[in-house]
């Protein structure tokens, strides 16, 4: 699973809200969204790569997911927003080294080789962890420790990272090997960008070995590096990235690009990005994983990231100039996302319309994000009716239309999705202003249902418009087109 991530302290965002996002880029993955109430929270948890059972014997929350459509591959829930305004989203998959998987091998499904024989179950990955964490956290960092602990007791058959957030507080949390983990609340004024790589590049290994304020991790992650010699750093510093991550040739061309990408729009004149004396380039290993942003980072801004194609750049694949550099890198807007999410947690409004969560389906270039009151009982037919067939009754398929469209006809199509991705941002916060000052003046936060719902008409108005337009634009520049006066 590949997928780009971006986390963003209450300090560093326009209006004091956290957010954290991401782009789950699983190969055609049909998704919906969901809300999960208590009484449909499983208390016996199977998971379907590993054949592992778990027990949940606490009380779930009321929880938002955005599930596969087809369960034959699990649930991956992959982002959602609990009754408590804690938001997640899982999982970021990133990279290790042999040294680490060789002192604590991820631990995978081992199915019998002989008969009598006993399957081993593996341990617990992306398609299990927001269903596993996010009913129960009451905080960011609340939930953090619990996925740490789960880890400790089941391990992974995976390298994961996972972003959690509440009112105050974002967290990031990176797998190392089959069992240890470390983790790490972001700098409030602060911005993470995370693009399938270990991140991690400064941490306190005493905050976590004692009063973890700000950093947790194993128990025994010291003993454990220091036995299986696994620091590489020089002159006393420690720095996470270097111990349990990757500096590899792929990571040139698939990941430090999107980091460099997403760091050069955020800091254009705090750092050099471009040019023979950049302080960073697209195969820099080095890129920082958090950056204080030059301005204040707003929703539209981290929809632009997560949506990059390498645009003002060399490396864009839609440009109209041959640079002979069009495509070389990985963009983060890619063909196949399924789900993308922005869970934004804003501290000025009241406690139970606190939590917005963004939603935008398939390839994130061409897609618009409509925000949704995640404290609800019930989820729009439009987002939720989702099925296998693909039809343009709903947000899903009717964004993956949108996308192979343009992707096929750029040039005419593509300033109809930016007028339409424009119109769709607009709208949806009226209707947020609207109802948030309906609501913080009634009382009544029974009209998030209202609001939802007008939010999905207005989608799929604007939605189905330029579906029309597009669609135009693609047939008239058919490769069979022919008029007389062709000849």
């Amino acid at each position: 699973m590949s997928c780009t991530t971006v986390l963003v302290g209450k300090k560093a965002s326009n209006d004091g809200s956290t957010m954290v996002a991401r782009t789950e880029d699983a190969f055609y993955a049909v998704k919906k969204t969901i809300v999960v109430e208590p009484k449909d929270q499983p208390r016996k948890y199977k998971t379907v790569a590993s054949h592992l059972t778990i027990e949940l014997t606490e009380e779930p929350m009321r929880y938002t997911a955005s599930p596969n459509v087809d369960p034959k591959l699990g649930t991956w829930a992959a982002t959602g927003i609990n009754a408590a305004n804690v938001g997640m989203t899982a999982t970021e998959t990133i990279t290790s080294n042999p040294r680490v998987l060789s002192a604590d091998p991820l631990v995978k499904l081992q199915k019998p080789k002989k008969r009598g024989e006993k399957e081993i179950p593996g341990g617990i990955g992306e398609e299990d962890f927001v269903v596993l964490v996010l009913p129960y956290a009451k905080t960011a960092k609340d939930a953090a420790a619990r996925l740490g602990a789960l880890l400790e007791k089941y391990g992974t058959y995976e390298m994961n990272g996972i972003a959690f957030n509440d009112e105050n507080e974002c967290w990031w949390l990176e797998t190392i090997g089959g069992h240890h983990w470390i983790a790490k609340r972001v700098p409030d004024d602060m911005v993470v960008i995370a693009p399938n790589q270990f991140g991690l590049d400064e941490f306190d290994l005493k905050d976590a070995l004692g009063p973890q304020k700000e950093h947790m991790c194993s128990k025994d992650l010291k003993e454990f590096i220091d036995k299986y010699h696994l620091d590489t750093n020089q002159g006393g510093k420690f720095n996470p990235r270097n111990i349990f991550g990757s500096h590899s040739d792929k990571d040139h061309l698939y990941n430090t690009p999107r980091a460099w990408f997403m760091g050069r729009y955020l800091c254009p004149f705090s750092h050099s990005w471009d040019g023979e004396n950049a302080e960073f380039g697209p195969e820099s290993d080095d890129i920082p994983w958090a950056l204080v942003p030059d301005r204040k980072v707003t929703v539209e801004d981290v929809k632009y990231l997560l949506s990059g194609n390498f645009q003002g750049t060399p490396y864009n694949p839609y440009s109209n100039q041959d640079t002979g550099k069009r495509g070389v890198y990985r963009s983060i807007g890619i063909n196949r996302t399924g789900v993308s999410s922005i869970c934004q947690i804003r501290p000025y409004v009241p406690e139970p319309i606190k939590g917005l969560e963004w939603i935008f389906y398939g390839s994130s270039s061409f897609d618009a994000v409509l925000p949704i009151y995640a404290n609800v009982p019930d989820i729009p037919r439009y987002l939720k009716n989702v099925t296998m067939d693909c039809e343009t009754d709903n947000f899903y398929w009717a964004s993956r239309l949108l996308a192979a469209l343009t992707d096929a006809h750029y040039a005419v199509c593509v300033p109809h999705i930016e007028r339409y991705q424009a119109a769709v941002m607009t709208k949806a916060l009226q209707i947020v202003l609207e109802y948030d000052e309906k609501m913080a003046k009634s009382g009544d936060f029974s009209l998030t249902k209202e609001a939802n719902e007008k939010l999905a008409a207005m989608a799929k108005e604007e939605t189905t418009d330029c579906l029309n337009k597009v669609l135009f634009e693609a047939t008239a520049h058919m490769k069979n087109g022919y008029n007389r006066a062709d000849n």
